[in-house]
């Protein structure tokens, strides 16, 4: 006779957590859960991250992936991209969360991923019996420090649900479809956002070039139909005073749109305009280095 699975919502009393990547992202969105009662062990490949970490936060230092493996029943991923993923939980090496996870362990994927691989990821965990979500996260350093990060989660509709009270300590949840539609969502999103950054850039510098002062034609387009996300909390924030340190790399744009373009590819859609974008977000990585934060795209198309 076989059990029941489990349906029953995650609970901090019964549920030990485990978070790989303690970067700006990581750390407080893990601070969060820790905040809101749940056991947290934390890793990172930076081990200072970690111990900072737990000393200002609290939780527990994890010294390996394996050691994380076994002191969770839930393992969440933030991390630069799904290949590093793929490694941190099936392991090129000795060390990964799989030799450590038992049988029915959860484990999601929070990074900007390749949403094809991260259905091969799901098969390949399901085969070990244990289950992944993607539930990828939009509103940058500045949503992850509030706790109101749009959080697009894809999987199984039931273990999504079992899920949500751990998942709603950093955010606000939107599920999206199956496993890997978080992630594509996450993408097209940043396709859209990079988008609109560009375009209001040239806008403006077109503006400018005319004659026109531009937060005088920021403040037009932000009371119009042009005004977006960028125009809003961006140019006055990060770009006229040339701080540029929103906290999100130019490289990470790109990959993002490189991995939108991908999924376009996949459901074959030629998707013109994007390739076009994705085409000057490279050459501005290509100029201003991967490590150059995203607004900066701007100073490529021109000065303001």
């Amino acid at each position: 006779m076989t059990s029941k699975p489990d349906n029953s919502p995650l609970s901090p009393d019964r549920t030990r957590i485990g978070f790989v990547g303690i970067g700006n992202m990581g750390t407080p969105m893990a601070g969060h859960l820790v905040k809101a009662g749940w056991r947290v062990c934390v890793y990172d490949v930076d081990g200072e991250k970690a111990r900072s970490f737990v000393q200002a936060h609290g939780g527990t230092v994890c010294g390996s992936l394996a050691e994380v493996g076994r002191q969770s029943d839930v393992v969440i991923t933030m991390l630069p991209d799904g290949g590093i993923v793929r490694r941190v939980v099936l392991g090129d090496t000795s060390d990964c969360l799989v030799r450590g996870l038992a049988r029915g362990a959860i484990v999601i994927d929070m990074s900007s991923s390749d949403p094809v691989g991260t259905r091969e990821l799901g098969a390949e965990l399901a085969r070990l019996g244990m289950s992944l979500l993607d539930a990828p996260v939009s509103g940058g350093v500045r949503g992850a420090v509030a706790a109101t990060l749009a959080i697009m989660v894809g999987g199984d509709a039931a273990l999504a649900e079992r899920c949500a009270p751990l998942l709603s300590a950093m955010g606000r949840r939107f599920y999206a479809g199956t496993l890997g539609s978080g992630h594509a969502v996450k993408v097209l999103n940043n396709y859209v956002s990079a988008a609109g950054l560009a375009a209001a850039g040239e806008a403006l510098i077109i503006g400018a070039r005319f004659g026109i002062e531009p937060k005088v034609m920021l403040d037009i387009v932000n009371a119009s139909t042009g005004r977006n996300n960028s125009t809003e909390n961006k140019f006055a924030q990060f770009i006229f005073n040339k701080k540029f340190n929103s906290g999100f790399s130019l490289g990470l744009m790109a990959k993002d749109l490189s991995l939108a373009m991908g999924v376009a590819k996949a459901v074959k859609v030629d998707a013109g305009l994007g390739q076009a974008c994705l085409q000057l977000w490279q050459e501005a990585e290509r100029e201003l280095g991967g490590s150059a934060d995203h607004t900066e795209v701007v100073r490529h198309l021109g000065e303001l």
